[in-house]
């Protein structure tokens, strides 16, 4: 067990924060659904029946979504595009050591679109899923709402005319890249000792990588 503890203590503390606050968002957003629900004079949903509900899958997809668009365009970006002096990016040419030119030549002698791109198909494979979750499930909270105003149902393309779904979606991929702007900028002029996301102390500003 404690080798285990070891060798997964990242992975075991961040599985465990997302699921406290996934817990959190459920307990915050029963209230907040219910509250709607009582008026409009329906009856409130147990716990059960919320967490089945297109409520709770969209306001969760909404977020799972902008965070895989930001981790795969970040991961692709990267592959192309250089910071100097950042530590989240690949060094420049001029910066690379004769045994990081080898180790990228035999990087690049490796065949197999999987092997070279898997990271990348991946991330963006979540983010296409969570993209489809938080429509469907968006679309279908949005109907329900409309049937109890006694207004008339959208179908799905009609939904995707509508500005809810873009407002959602775009205030949370703003945020996702202005995050990621701030620790690739900051990390050339700023450091935190210990961490794998930032240069040493010792490391001048212009230089790019944390290698």
């Amino acid at each position: 067990m404690r080798r285990f503890w070891t060798n997964n203590a990242l992975s075991i503390v961040l599985v465990v924060l997302f699921l406290v606050f996934w817990l959190a968002q459920a307990l915050t957003g029963w209230a907040v659904h219910n509250e709607e629900l009582q008026t409009l004079g329906q009856r409130p949903l147990g716990w059960g029946p919320y967490l089945a509900s297109a409520h709770f899958w969209s306001a969760t997809a909404e977020n799972w979504e902008s965070e895989f668009l930001q981790m795969a365009a970040f991961v692709t970006l990267t592959v192309y595009l250089r910071q100097r002096g950042s530590a989240e990016s690949n060094p420049y040419p001029d910066e690379q050591t004769p045994e990081q030119r080898q180790k990228d030549a035999q990087d690049k002698a490796q065949r197999g679109f999987w092997r070279r791109n898997s990271l990348s198909v991946v991330l963006t494979g979540l983010f296409l899923g969570s993209l489809a979750l938080h429509l469907l499930s968006s679309w279908t909270d949005n109907n329900h709402e409309k049937q109890a105003r006694g207004q008339e149902a959208l179908n799905l393309g009609a939904f995707m005319g509508q500005p809810e779904f873009w407002f959602e979606s775009f205030q949370n991929w703003q945020s996702e890249f202005l995050a990621v702007v701030a620790i690739v900028v900051l990390t050339i002029f700023l450091r935190q000792v210990g961490s794998s996301q930032s240069k040493a102390l010792t490391d001048p500003n212009h230089k790019t990588g944390d290698a």
